[in-house]
Parts: C-alpha cells; sequence; structure tokens
C-alpha cells in the first residue's frame, strides 16, 4: 500500500496529483475528489481524518498500463499534525507514505519521532512563498532520507513531468520495497493505536466465525462438494433425468408405458432413499444453524461465506487455468484437456450451493412418513429462506446445474413467504433473457438496486428471483406490493453448446420465464440482432404458448446493449423495422409448428412497438477495464429504461398476481415444459378454476333460462287446456290463431333471454376479478352455448305448444259433445221434477229413484254416442321411422321392408354381430364387441323406455312430436357412441325395436285415453251425482254448502294439485343444484368419483362404466330422494298458499262484478284463474248443473272451503313419500339434472371418460381424469391381457393405435387430433392424477378380467402401492377440489 498524506498548508492539490498518477494519458478520471473540480470547493464537515482507498489493476498492456502491478492507495483528508494516529497507522501499514508540504519545521517532531516501517517520501512545491530548502534538509538528514526520497516541483516542471517523477518513484517502491501486507493484518496494528474495528462487534465476529468453520475444511474443491453436498450431485440430476423421462417416455421402446412409467417411479423411489441415506453433513448442519441465527448475524454470515468461497474459488480457477494454459501447448494432451475443462466448469462453490443442498434435504425429507422426527425436524427450513428473500437475499428458482425446479422446495417457500406478508402478497415480475455475458444481471443491479453477483467469467446458472418490496407511496400506482425480479442464466452459453440438450435446456429456460413474468427484457449486445436470432425463435415459441393459455400479451422490451452512438435510435430505424420483419417471420414459422392459425404477426402474441419497445444502452465503461469509470451515459440510458418499464408494469397491475397464484403458475409451466410438448398442451390449475367459476356462472344463467321456460310453457299449457271452456278469456277466434300468438310471444321471451344470456357472458369477461382473462379463448364458446340454447329451448318449447295446441283441438268436439249432453239432461231432470212436484203428493225416496232411472234410461238411449275413432299409432310411428331413415340410403330402406313394425319389440333386443373386424390392441374380440354393442343398444332403450314413461305420466292423447322425439335421441345417442363400431343394420333394426315398442305404449295410452273421454262413460259417471241434486232441487234444499263442497273437492282440488306436480320438478332442480356436487359438470364427476371409491364396490364400478348412464341417473335418482327423505314440503306448502290466494283473489273479484246467476259467478271465477289451474270441463259441467244455490252464500261457503280444502291436501303431500312424488311430476328432475351435467354426452376416443367441457356449444372435449383402457374395454389381442395404458400417457409417447377412421391403419398416438380433432387430451400433468383408476384396476383386476372375458392385466408395482388415500387425492388433485 502507498499513503500520500499532507503536512501543514500546501498549494499543490494532493488528491488532483493523485487522480493524475492513477489515469493515463488517454482516460483521466476523477477518483478522489479535489477542489478544483465541480463541487470540490465545498466546505468540509466530516471528511478531515478519513482515510479513502482505491486500488489501481493493471490492465496487462504495457502501453496502456501506469504501474505492472497491483497497488492500493490511501489518501488521507486534512493535515497529519492534527490527525497522528491516522498518520502513525499508515506509517506501520504502508510500503512508502508521500507527505506533500510547503514549509516544513526543522525539528518536525511529527516526521522524525514515528516509529516507520515505510519509506518516506517529501513532495513540496519550490514554487510556494513559505518552501525553505533548508528545513528540507535537515528533515532529510534527521530521517536519513536521499534524494531519491525527495520530489520538489521547481518554477520550470509543469504538472505532467512532476506526476512522470512521482510515478517513478512509486514504481522504485513496490519494485524494491518487501513490505507488504493484507488489510486483514492491519487490524492488530489498529487495535494497538486504539482504533476501532466495525468487524469487532459480536454479531460480526460470530457470523465470521461460523463461516470460517464451514470454509477452513475446504481443500479440494470437487471432493468436498461429494462429501458435505453429497444430495446435489449425480443422485440430482439423475433425479431430474427420471423426472422428464417420466413426461416424455423418451426411451420406452417397445415396452410397455404405463409399467415403464411404474419402473421410473420406483427408481425415483430409490434415489430418494439413497438421498435420506445421508445424515446431513457437517457444513450443512453448521449453515443452517448459521442462517437460523437473529436478522444481522445472518446477514453477516452470508456476507462471509460469500466472501470466502470466491477466494477459495478464485484460487482453484486461477490454479486450474493455468494449468489448462500448459496442457493445451500440447495439442495431444486431449483427454487431460477435457479433464481439466470438466474441473473449471465443477469448480464454481457459491452460497446457492448451500441453498440449493438446503432445498434437496428438505425434498428428500418429504418422502418420509409425516411422523418421522428426520422429517418434522426439517419443516422449519422455507420459512427460513422465506425471511431470507424478505431480507433481499435471491432465491434459485432454476437449478442451473440439473436444469430443474425442486418444485416442492420453492413452492413450500413461496408458500411460507405469502404467509409472512399476506395480505399484502400481490407481485409483479420482471425477468431478463439474453445470450451470455452481455450484461443481464448488472443491468438489474444498476436498475433495481440488487446484487446479483457479476464479473467477467463468473456467469449466472440456472435463474434467481428477488423481492423488492414497493414503497406505500408508488403501491398505488403498481396496484402491487412487492416486485419480483428474475435473473436468467445466459442462452447459447459456448460451455453449454457442447452438449446435445443444451438448445432444449434454454428453450426451458425461456419458457418458463417468459410465461412467469408480467415484462420481459430481452438483452441484446449491440445494435445488430442476428446472433439474438435463436434466442428470439425460443421467445417466439413461449409467447405464442402463453397466448394459448390464456395468459394476457407478455409485455416486451429490447435492450440493445454497447451502442455508443447518440443518434442510435434514429439511425437504428431501418434496422428494427428489420427486427420487427424479423419477429414476424419468426412467428408465422412458429405459429406453424405449433399449429396455430396462420398470419399471425409479432404483436398478435406480444405488446411490441418498434418505436418505445427497443431501448439503446452505450457501454457500462468508459475507457478500458479494470480501471475505466462507469460510464454516466450508461446510468442515464438505464434510468430512462427503469421510468418506461415502471410506467408499463403500473399499466398491466390489474393482472397482478399474488404469491400463492404465483406458484401455481410456476408448477404448472414447469410440468409443461418437462412434457417438453413444445407443441403445448398446458393444464394450469388458475386457468381450470378461472373455467370452473365461468362454468359456475353460465350454469346458473342457464338454470335461470330453463326454470323461467318451464314456468312460461306450464302456462301457455293451462291457456291451450282452457281454450274454448268457460274458462277461457282469450280473444281468439279458434286454437290456430292461440297458438300462432303463443309462438309469437314464446319467440319474444326467447330473444329477451338469450340477449341477457350473452350480456350476462359478455359482463362476466369484463370484469377484472376472478382471472377471467386466462379464459377468454372461451368467451365464442359460452357466447355460442348460450344461442345453442336459444335454439334447443325454442325447438322443445315449439314441440310441447304443438302437442298441447293438437289434443286441445282433438278435444274440442269431444267437449261439445258432452255439454250437449250435459244440458239435454239437465232439461229431462228438469221436466221430471215438474211432472213429480204436479203429483202434489209427498214422494217417499225409492218413488224419486224409480223416477229417476226410468228417465235417465230413457235419455240415454235417445243421446246419440257416436264412436270415438281410434288411430292406429303403428302407422304414424312407421311413416315418421320411414323418413327418419331416408338419408340413410337403399339398404335401410331395404331392412324397413322386410317386416312390418308389428313384429318387431316383442322380445328383448339382441345384437347379432355381422363382420366384424379384429384389431390389434381392441374391443375384446367379436364376443366382446357384441357386448359392448349390446351394452349400448340396452342403455337407449332404457333411456326412450324412461321418456316413453314420462309422456304417459300426463295421461293425454297421443301426439307425433313424441315418437320424433324418441328418434332424434337414438340418432344423438348412436353419434355419442360411434367408436362402439355399428352398421346400418344395428340402426335400423334398434329403431324397429323401440319404435314398435312406442307403438304400442302409445296405443295403449291413446285408447286410454278415448276411453276415459268417452262421452258415454262420463255421462254414466255423474249419475248419481245428477240423481242427488236431482233430490235437492225436488225437495227445495239450500244447495250454497253442498255446491261448495262439491266445486272444490272436484274442480279446484285437482287443479291444485296438478298445479304444484307441474310445479315441483323445477323447485327440486333449483334446490339441488344448489349443493357443490351439483354446481358444475367437473364437481358432478368428482363427487361420483369419490362415492364409488368410498364404496368400494367392483358392481358399481362395473355398472358405472359399462351403463354411464344408467347408472349415474340412480345415482342422481338417489341422491334427490336423501335430500328431500326429511318430509320437508316447503315448496308444495309455497305452490299450495299460492293457489289459495289465487283463489281467494278470483273470488272476490267476481263478488265485485255483477254476476246474473251462479253460473257467470263460476265462470268468472275461473277465468281468472285461467293462466295457473286446468280445472276439469266434465267436472265443471257436471257441477253447472240443476244448481240452485245462493251466490252470496255459494261464495261464502266456498272461501270456507278453499281453506279447509288446503289442510287435507298439506296431510296427503307429507304422507306421500318422495320417490311417489318423483313419479308424477311433469319435468323429470334427475333427467334434467343428468342432462345438465352430462354435458354433450362425448366419450375420451380411447377410455371412454366422460366429457367435461362447459356450455353445450364447446368446439374441444376434455375429461379431468382418463382411465387405463382395460375400463374402456380394451386388451391384447396377442396375450388376451387387460390393457393398462392410460390415453394421456400414450398421446405424449411414439406408440400408435389402429383406429377404424383409417380402415385398421396404425395411427402415432402424438398425432390423435388428426383423427379425433374435436377431443383434447393434455398430458397426465402430474403423474399421479389417473392415480385413482391406477386403484381401481389394481384391486378389482381379476374381476374386471372375469366381467370382459380377459386375462387379469399384467399391474406395475407402483401401481399395487397406491392407497385409498393416495387414491382420492389423485382425485382432488385432478378436479382441482382444495
Amino acid at each position: 500500500m502507498i499513503s500520500f498524506v499532507r503536512l501543514g498548508e500546501c498549494s499543490l492539490s494532493k488528491s488532483e496529483i493523485l487522480n493524475k498518477l492513477l489515469s493515463n494519458s488517454q482516460q483521466y478520471h476523477d477518483t478522489f475528489v479535489h477542489s478544483n473540480m465541480e463541487c470540490g470547493d465545498s466546505p468540509r464537515r466530516i471528511s478531515n481524518g478519513l482515510v479513502e482507498m482505491t486500488w489501481y489493476l493493471p490492465c496487462g498492456n504495457k502501453n496502456m498500463d501506469v504501474f505492472s502491478e497491483p497497488v492500493a492507495v490511501a489518501n488521507l483528508r486534512g493535515d497529519i499534525a492534527s490527525f497522528e494516529t491516522q498518520f502513525a497507522f499508515l506509517c506501520q501499514t504502508s510500503a512508502a507514505v508521500f507527505v506533500f508540504f510547503d514549509a516544513l519545521n526543522s525539528e518536525c517532531e511529527l516526521l522524525t519521532n514515528q516509529n516507520h516501517k515505510a519509506q518516506i517520501f517529501l513532495v513540496g512545491n519550490r514554487q510556494s512563498k513559505d518552501f525553505k530548502l533548508d528545513a528540507v534538509k535537515k528533515v532529510a538528514t534527521k530521517l536519513d532520507l536521499t534524494n531519491s526520497n525527495i520530489l520538489l516541483k521547481t518554477k520550470g516542471m509543469n504538472d505532467a513531468d512532476f506526476v512522470k517523477d512521482l510515478r517513478e518513484k512509486v514504481s522504485n517502491v513496490f519494485e524494491n520495497s518487501q513490505m507488504k501486507m493484507g488489510i486483514e493484518q492491519m487490524s492488530a496494528i489498529a487495535h494497538e493505536l486504539g482504533i476501532w474495528i466495525d468487524e469487532d462487534s459480536p454479531e460480526c465476529l460470530t457470523a465470521k466465525k461460523n463461516a470460517d468453520a464451514i470454509t477452513a475444511e475446504i481443500q479440494d474443491l470437487l471432493k468436498y462438494k461429494e462429501a458435505q453436498l453429497p444430495l446435489q450431485g449425480q443422485i440430482w440430476k439423475d433425479l431430474t433425468c427420471l423426472e422428464k423421462e417420466e413426461f416424455r417416455l423418451r426411451k420406452v421402446g417397445s415396452e410397455n408405458i404405463e409399467k415403464y412409467k411404474s419402473d421410473l417411479q420406483l427408481q425415483k423411489k430409490r434415489l430418494r432413499e439413497k438421498q435420506n441415506s445421508h445424515d446431513i453433513s457437517k457444513a450443512m448442519t453448521c449453515f443452517i444453524n448459521a442462517i437460523s441465527s437473529p436478522g444481522m448475524e445472518r446477514c453477516y454470515f452470508l456476507k462471509w461465506m460469500r466472501m470466502n468461497l470466491d477466494n477459495v474459488s478464485r484460487k482453484k480457477l486461477f490454479d486450474l487455468r493455468e494449468q489448462y494454459k500448459e496442457k493445451c501447448k500440447n495439442p495431444e494432451n486431449k483427454e487431460e484437456i477435457k479433464d481439466i475443462d470438466q474441473q473449471l466448469s465443477n469448480s464454481s462453490l457459491g452460497t446457492e450451493h448451500f441453498f440449493r443442498e438446503m432445498g434437496q434435504v428438505y425434498e428428500a425429507s418429504l418422502s418420509l412418513p409425516e411422523t418421522d422426527p428426520a422429517r418434522q425436524q426439517l419443516q422449519h427450513l422455507p420459512k427460513l429462506c422465506a425471511e431470507l428473500m424478505l431480507d433481499g437475499f435471491p432465491l434459485e428458482l432454476v437449478d442451473g446445474e440439473a436444469s430443474n425446479i425442486p418444485l416442492r422446495w420453492v413452492s413450500d417457500v413461496l408458500s411460507q413467504l405469502n404467509d409472512l406478508v399476506s395480505p399484502k402478497n400481490k407481485i409483479l415480475v420482471v425477468t431478463v433473457l439474453g445470450v451470455q455475458s452481455t450484461g443481464k444481471s448488472t443491468l438489474l443491479n444498476t436498475m433495481f438496486g440488487v446484487q446479483f453477483a457479476v464479473s467477467s467469467g463468473r456467469c449466472t446458472r440456472g435463474a434467481f428471483m428477488l423481492l423488492i418490496k414497493i414503497n406505500e407511496d408508488v403501491r398505488k400506482d403498481f396496484n402491487c406490493d412487492f416486485m419480483v425480479i428474475i435473473d436468467t442464466e445466459g442462452l447459447k452459453s459456448p460451455e453449454l453448446a457442447q452438449l446435445d440438450n443444451s438448445h432444449e435446456h434454454d428453450n426451458e429456460l425461456a419458457t418458463l420465464v417468459v410465461g412467469l413474468s408480467d415484462i420481459t427484457i430481452m438483452n441484446i449486445a449491440m445494435e445488430n440482432s442476428t446472433e439474438m436470432k435463436d434466442i428470439l425463435q425460443i421467445v417466439v415459441h413461449a409467447f405464442l404458448r402463453m397466448k394459448e393459455v390464456g395468459k394476457k400479451k407478455p409485455k416486451c422490451q429490447f435492450v440493445h446493449q454497447n451502442v455508443s452512438d447518440v443518434s442510435a435510435h434514429d439511425k437504428n430505424m431501418r434496422d428494427r423495422k428489420l427486427l420487427l420483419q424479423q419477429l414476424n417471420e419468426m412467428t408465422q414459422a412458429a405459429s406453424k409448428m405449433e399449429k396455430k392459425e396462420e398470419n399471425m404477426s409479432f404483436t398478435d402474441v406480444m405488446e411490441y412497438s418498434p418505436d418505445t419497445g427497443n431501448c439503446y444502452i452505450p457501454g457500462l465503461w468508459n475507457g478500458t477495464p479494470p480501471m475505466a469509470p462507469v460510464n454516466a451515459g450508461y446510468s442515464e440510458a438505464v434510468y430512462e429504461l427503469k421510468k418506461n418499464i415502471i410506467h408499463i408494469l403500473g399499466s398491466c397491475g390489474s393482472s397482478a398476481n399474488n404469491i400463492l397464484e404465483f406458484t401455481e403458475w410456476m408448477k404448472s409451466l414447469w410440468t409443461a415444459v418437462k412434457h417438453e410438448n413444445f407443441i403445448f398442451s398446458f393444464r394450469n390449475s388458475l386457468v381450470a378454476d378461472a373455467y370452473m367459476k365461468l362454468c359456475t356462472e353460465f350454469n346458473k344463467w342457464e338454470w335461470d333460462f330453463k326454470k323461467e321456460m318451464y314456468t312460461w310453457v306450464t302456462q301457455a299449457e293451462t291457456r291451450i287446456s282452457n281454450f274454448g271452456t268457460p274458462a277461457d278469456k282469450s280473444d281468439k277466434s279458434d286454437m290456430k290463431e292461440l297458438h300462432l300468438h303463443l309462438k309469437s310471444e314464446v319467440l319474444t321471451e326467447l330473444s329477451k333471454w338469450e340477449t341477457k344470456l350473452l350480456e350476462n357472458v359478455h359482463k362476466y369477461f369484463k370484469q377484472t376479478e376472478g382471472h377471467v382473462y386466462l379464459v377468454e379463448g372461451y368467451r365464442e364458446e359460452f357466447a355460442n352455448s348460450a344461442k345453442s340454447l336459444r335454439r334447443e329451448m325454442e325447438s322443445s318449447v315449439f314441440n310441447q305448444l304443438k302437442a298441447a295446441a293438437d289434443i286441445r283441438q282433438g278435444m274440442t268436439e269431444l267437449d261439445q259433445i258432452k255439454e250437449n249432453h250435459t244440458k239435454e239432461l239437465e232439461t229431462r231432470v228438469c221436466a221430471l221434477i215438474k211432472e213429480c212436484r204436479k203429483k202434489n203428493i209427498k214422494m217417499k225416496e225409492e218413488e224419486l229413484d224409480e223416477e229417476f232411472d226410468k228417465m235417465w234410461i230413457k235419455t240415454v238411449k235417445e243421446l246419440s254416442f257416436t264412436k270415438m275413432k281410434v288411430e292406429d299409432i303403428f302407422t304414424s310411428v312407421s311413416h315418421h321411422l320411414r323418413t327418419n331413415l331416408k338419408q340413410k340410403g337403399g339398404q335401410a330402406n331395404g331392412l324397413l321392408s322386410k317386416k312390418i313394425l308389428k313384429e318387431y319389440g316383442l322380445v328383448p333386443f339382441k345384437y347379432i354381430a355381422e363382420g366384424f373386424i379384429r384389431r390389434f390392441k381392441d374391443l375384446f374380440s367379436a364376443q366382446s364387441h357384441t357386448k359392448a354393442v349390446q351394452q349400448t343398444a340396452d342403455s337407449i332403450i332404457t333411456d326412450c323406455s324412461q321418456m316413453m314413461t314420462d309422456k304417459m305420466k300426463r295421461k293425454s292423447n297421443y301426439h307425433d312430436t313424441y315418437i320424433e322425439e324418441i328418434l332424434n335421441m337414438i340418432d344423438e345417442r348412436l353419434q355419442n357412441n360411434q367408436r362402439v363400431g355399428t352398421d346400418i343394420t344395428f340402426e335400423v333394426s334398434l329403431k324397429q325395436h323401440i319404435c314398435a315398442h312406442a307403438a304400442r305404449r302409445f296405443q295403449k295410452m291413446h285408447e286410454d285415453f278415448l276411453q276415459k273421454n268417452d262421452p258415454y262413460r262420463c255421462l254414466n259417471k255423474n249419475k248419481e251425482k245428477f240423481l242427488a241434486d236431482f233430490k235437492d232441487v225436488f225437495h227445495n234444499v239450500d244447495q250454497c254448502q253442498k255446491k261448495a263442497e262439491e266445486f272444490t273437492d272436484r274442480c279446484l282440488k285437482p287443479a291444485v294439485e296438478d298445479f304444484v306436480n307441474r310445479s315441483l320438478g323445477p323447485d327440486i332442480i333449483g334446490e339441488m343444484r344448489t349443493s357443490e356436487e351439483f354446481s358444475t359438470r367437473m364437481s358432478f364427476q368428482y363427487s361420483v368419483l369419490l362415492d364409488l371409491l368410498s364404496k368400494g364396490d367392483f358392481k358399481k364400478y362395473q355398472s358405472f362404466i359399462s351403463s354411464y348412464e344408467e347408472y349415474v341417473k340412480k345415482w342422481i335418482f338417489n341422491k334427490i330422494v336423501r335430500h328431500f327423505s326429511n318430509g320437508s314440503t316447503t315448496f308444495e306448502e309455497q305452490h299450495l298458499q299460492s293457489c289459495v290466494n289465487s283463489i281467494n283473489n278470483a273470488i272476490q273479484k267476481a263478488k265485485t262484478e255483477k254476476c246474473d246467476n251462479l253460473k257467470s259467478f263460476v265462470e268468472v271465477v275461473c277465468q281468472k284463474l285461467v293462466d295457473k289451474l286446468v280445472i276439469s270441463q266434465d267436472a265443471l259441467g257436471a257441477f253447472m248443473i240443476l244448481n240452485n244455490a245462493d251466490q252470496e252464500q255459494f261464495a261464502r261457503w266456498l272461501t270456507e272451503c278453499v281453506t279447509e280444502m288446503a289442510q287435507p291436501l298439506r296431510e296427503k303431500f307429507k304422507k306421500t313419500d318422495i320417490q311417489t312424488k318423483l313419479q308424477s311430476l311433469h319435468v323429470n328432475p334427475q333427467n334434467e339434472l343428468f342432462n345438465t351435467l352430462i354435458g354433450c354426452g362425448k366419450q375420451c376416443p380411447f377410455c371412454k371418460a366422460p366429457c367435461e367441457a362447459g356450455g353445450t356449444a364447446h368446439t374441444e372435449h376434455f375429461t379431468s381424469l382418463h382411465r387405463p383402457e382395460a375400463l374402456g374395454t380394451y386388451r391384447w389381442s396377442d396375450t388376451e391381457q387387460l390393457c393398462i395404458d392410460i390415453c394421456s400417457s400414450s398421446v405424449n409417447s411414439d406408440f400408435s393405435f389402429l383406429c377404424i377412421e383409417r380402415e385398421d391403419q396404425p395411427h402415432p398416438y402424438k398425432r390423435y387430433r388428426e383423427i379425433y380433432p374435436d377431443w383434447k387430451i393434455p398430458p397426465d400433468a402430474s403423474l399421479q392424477a389417473s392415480d385413482y383408476w391406477k386403484y381401481v384396476l389394481a384391486k378389482f383386476n381379476d374381476e374386471f378380467a372375469a366381467a370382459y372375458d380377459a386375462k387379469p392385466a399384467d399391474i406395475p408395482e407402483a401401481w399395487k402401492e397406491i392407497t385409498k388415500e393416495k387414491a382420492e387425492a389423485s382425485l382432488k388433485e385432478s378436479f382441482l377440489i382444495k
């Protein structure tokens, strides 16, 4: 060390001379502040007595170097006369002390009394008026100084010559002096002189002691890492390879995929066991203890560790580089050079290696049982690391050496971090990407004041993330609490370039960090970006994938470094346009590879403007390092870039994730990256969660729409049923006009609801909460679903209106006949009463009965009862069947003509296979194929039969729309079951069977209806009532109470009961939909599968797989029964009360209107109820005759009777069990719930798992949980063993499948979408997701084999280890149940 001091006043500026001394002629820099520089003349306050220090480091070029060796220069501020302690310290620690003076005291005790270890040099200015040469000579004599130790600036000497002489003397000092001392050695002298040393604080000393205890053990770096940090070495690299191979299946060869994956899992388990077999090393124990110490001590410890490790690595690297130079002189030393090269790569050792080991220790412990003490004592590690992140230390996100993320470790650290900062946990992420050694870390350090490790030759490996807290005053602008900075390893590193998978490593890293960031800084060295072309290609692919998963357009800044020209931005306009053109070309190429739409431009996938998206930054150094100062232009340009980035981040704050959401993104992105589907399939829990929320909302809107339409149809059917009756108040002349009016009305209603649904979808996507932007891609699908739902409802409502109108029209004539008959009878009875009264004798009851019977027999004989025409339903059904099959060609018509329809459907349907094609790995043989087709047929027959039952429940007449609905259902079901492989013969025979069965049932329904409404029968049914009325009138009995009771019991009560039954179905559906399991398709599937797991019954599983629809409907039915088994009649009570209120209101309104007689009074009451109740015309007609009741008295009694009617109905509702209620409902709840929750009904073409996509118009089918193909009834044709392949694994393999669509030609699984373009089968995201079905197949292997007529599957060992708890956990994971 060379020191420079001042004695007394001095006309020479010591600091200025020093600056010139340290700078070469081309590169002057003010290292020390002096009085002649800007602001250098400010008054001194604290700097006197301060020793400043700098180093001069040569660059190795003799022409440019000031000194040939490194030298430390100390500069004491102020006069040494005032600071003797400092001067004494410098005299004992320096090789030389240069004393600047103007006037010397000849005694000068300060100089002569010192215990000098250093050479003293006197530097004076002869031009000063205070200068005395004699005094200089005396002091020189006392100090034994020669002329070479004295330097005087004479009158003729300029500054340059003076500095040159000074430089010479300094050079002579360190050439001849042996006085070299390290700074640490100086501490002893400082102690002697009473100078306080900050490192003497207890925290710092303890931290240093702990750090030294760890680093003192290091002799050989490689051996040390193997012994003290064993878990991150080859074991971790092997684990990484196995993890990636589990997803990529590159080496599976011809082996069975599931067995291969099972073996990989066992190998992973063994590697974890191997990791756990290592005790935590001594170094790691010390390290964990040290970072567990209180705040300040921990920071000191990590600083000491970093310095100690840098020293060790530097020494080791220096030795290795020297060896490398020597070996390279002889080109024959190839092996040795390669060995040294490998050592150079592995010789870095930093604190990140200790944290990495800590992560591996923690991850390995997670494979131990939860109760294991070894696991429990490590549970605090993530919190330690989270605290360090809050203190500003970086967390290693991607391990650069193994190219992997220790997911559990990083996730748990971030989870702990979230706990520490909640609720202030919103983050925005900034990432830098670029080629190696382009100054990425330096850029981040300058911009954000962080300390990522930098220096030439010490490159970042992997990716590190660092947390910056955002101040309260700017938090509102950002709408986030922290900024996360991610620094990445340089892409295209020459060190990795020799490895086969280096491009893969770059792809993975780029995709991950781009996916995680809100803004990506693309760092390009120099103006020309050609060296970035490959990287840009990678990034464009990454951005494309982010667009695919719904992430908002990533924002991008291109930073061109080392651009010195101030006009670069203007001059490079052409280059920027060229860059954009290249980016567009790359985007188009990438979109073709990713199978996206053509003609995409770069700005379609990214927010980028050629003018504002580029920043030009000059070089960091102003001259040639190492002595070049930092370029002020660099700082200015970086500051401008920072302002721009902050502005951009402020605009995207609304989409800031919280820490847990960031963790989810990271997990799912890394899983996708591991799949290496660089033609990407992505399943992210945030996306899935957002999709679930959207589905839940849409399902609510859909149900509101349907419920409203059910209510409307019920009212419309009521109006149609009441048309042409005394209750009818419509102004329509005939049924046709009413029908058209109702159609027009419903179209308005449907349009209103369609608009409402579309508005709801639009509003939903406008909100900022709930990560709506992630499901932006589904907006169109859900809008289409709303339109599709409207079309579906329109068709259904029109069918119901047509059927109701036609049936009512058919009744008009019949009602007229009945009315005429009733009137005729009334006339005859009135005549009989007059006749009997004329006799003027009191007639006995028997005589009245006899007279009435005579009159009745005579009248009935005289009335004309035309026999009602019975339609031949078979003829009608045959016609519709022929129309339905018309498009199927001549073969279908030929098959139809073989036999008449009446000959079918007499025996159960049995499928006989014809021309079955055998496949390599397919449905098990002709016999099993027949079984599968038979199951499909049975399922369709059951559903059609249920539909017929629902129609017959209404006890109305037959209508042609009924058979049309059945044929449509068969077509839809056959369409959904295409993979079973059926032909036209099967379709025709199935339709003939179902239609014949339907024709028989509908024929009976039609005949029953005619029988019930036969005028002769209806008349005779009322004979007793006519007789009683006849006697009452004859005897002048007051009929008010009796008639009120009769009207209530025979007209109102059945109508009220019917209304409740018509209204109850939607209520039950609405109630069931409030429970979580019926809210969306995914939660429904989860609930069904969980229920199956808890019961553990093979028969149930078999039923679920082979007769899915039947099983699920039964399951829903049981759920409804269980839910309503408590006897609650809340809904019935609501509707009953509503009816009672409506009837009472009608009575009150009828009272206010002037009615001539009781008949017109009752008609007014009925008119007021026309939209709500369907009152039987037979009962009303019978009630009206022979009615002499007083209108007012009748109204009073009627009000009482209506009130009394409610109680027996309540009793009846309470006594009736839910099963009976369900049978009499107009809307079948289990069917409606099934139709809503089953969705489109499509099944996976490989494993038969049902589609779970929301909305009815989705363009892609998907399911959360695929199954082993054995459960889809597959076996291997050669071994006859059940097939354990799972399609979510197969689609990621190089295997092929044989498909009917390609005439049994093999087709690669990876390109399955060419055959099934509407199915999306992402590779198993977690590898544990399909554990549920693996567990089921492993448990019931023998049973499935017996049921499917095959040999048991060869179950992999890993499957046998899956417990029921693991199966349940996998179910939760698949369906994202928290």
